[in-house]
């Protein structure tokens, strides 16, 4: 949501740059003269005896009847009843997408449990381990190193927190995005798809897509830094499931308020940039964490409490948004940060607490056809990881 210059940038450079539309963009029309500051200069009238008359009896283009300049053209404000019933739609089907996933995490857990049981007596009950050397000796050098990497890969995995492992799997479609943008033959579709504006023909889509989508190295990696080093604290209170709902429809409701502030001051330019998203879920630590310590990664010796960051935060992006700063989209900001300290504090209670009966509904749908209603003692899900 963040960077928005360099589209207006490229996309004045790519577009002129075609021999079919370079007279188009290199002329100005009269309504673009006046307002740029530019006039043709009058035509000297020729003062000699004989042309007097002449010059009095001519009349304005206006009085002849000759058409003018034309007016100048009227901006249509993008209407935003799409893309609010959007957002509405794609926040809840994101918690309930999330309390679905919960609880067949929670069932597959179980499940893996028993399987993990299981195994573990039939290979304690094996005495043969004669059987794994040989396998073992069968092995060739390559497929020995082969092995040894996935091993050494897994470990790190399992070593990683369950927030750091979420995070993993956001960053490198992060990053996907970043080297689609690359490809000079997706550039239209990048910017069609994955950039953020309230009057372009697509409106929906885009407010999505556009929180994964970074052009700039940087600011991904910025981005990311952030969520890598608070997801660990989000995950372990929200819990996994939850934490996806809450990230996703942090990205489309931060690009909605970006859209209506957009709308309100007639400013329509592209954003892009999950900085809305993120911008939610450190508000969302922050809140619930607030006498946490927090540093900057160049100055270690600086250190300042979670809640007076917060405070700075949103200090700064309201400036950005009265002043009228457009190095970031700070409305986007303002609108993940409102956003999370909300969820924090009430949304938590009216939304994820109340998700039993859908819940309830789905484990019927699934257990059609079965024995009874909790075929096999299935789980039933109330918590999840720090989820109530």
């Amino acid at each position: 949501m963040a960077c928005r210059g360099f589209i207006i940038k490229w996309g004045k450079t790519e577009f002129c740059r075609s021999p079919n539309t370079f007279p188009r963009c290199s002329r100005l029309n009269p309504y673009q003269q006046q307002r740029s500051g530019f006039r043709q200069e009058a035509k000297r009238t020729d003062t000699k005896k004989g042309n007097v008359n002449q010059q009095q009896i001519k009349t304005s283009p206006a009085e002849a009847g000759t058409p003018g300049p034309p007016p100048p053209p009227k901006v249509r404000r993008p209407r935003l009843f799409r893309p609010l019933m959007f957002t509405v739609g794609f926040a809840g089907c994101s918690f309930g997408g999330a309390a679905i996933l919960q609880y067949e995490n929670l069932k597959a857990r179980v499940q893996t449990a028993k399987d993990g049981e299981e195994l573990e007596k039939l290979v304690m009950g094996s005495q043969d381990m004669a059987y794994w050397h040989d396998w073992w000796n069968q092995l060739s050098g390559f497929q020995r190193q082969l092995f040894l990497l996935m091993s050494m890969v897994d470990d790190f995995w399992r070593s990683l927190t369950e927030g750091q492992r979420t995070a993993t799997g956001i960053i490198a479609l992060n990053a996907a995005v970043l080297c689609c943008w690359r490809i000079p033959a997706m550039q239209r579709t990048m910017i069609k798809y994955f950039t953020s504006n309230p009057a372009s023909k697509t409106q929906c889509l885009p407010m999505i897509l556009s929180s994964f989508s970074h052009y700039s190295i940087i600011h991904m990696v910025a981005n990311m830094y952030i969520l890598w080093t608070f997801s660990s604290g989000i995950v372990s209170l929200l819990g996994k499931e939850q934490f996806l709902a809450v990230y996703l429809s942090a990205g489309v409701i931060s690009t909605m308020v970006s859209y209506v502030c957009k709308t309100a001051t007639g400013r329509f330019y592209p954003s892009l940039g999950a900085s809305g998203a993120v911008m939610a879920v450190l508000a969302a630590v922050c809140t619930k964490v607030p006498e946490a310590k927090l540093g900057i990664i160049f100055l270690p010796m600086v250190t300042f409490t979670a809640g007076n960051a917060l405070k700075a935060l949103v200090a700064i992006d309201a400036a950005g948004l009265i002043l009228g700063w457009r190095l970031f989209d700070h409305a986007a900001h303002l609108g993940g940060a409102l956003f999370g300290v909300w969820y924090v504090a009430y949304g938590h209670k009216l939304i994820w607490r109340r998700r039993e009966p859908l819940v309830k509904l789905w484990h019927e749908l699934r257990s059609k056809g079965g024995k009874g209603s909790r075929p096999g003692g299935g789980p039933e899900v109330r918590g999840g990881g720090g989820g109530q």
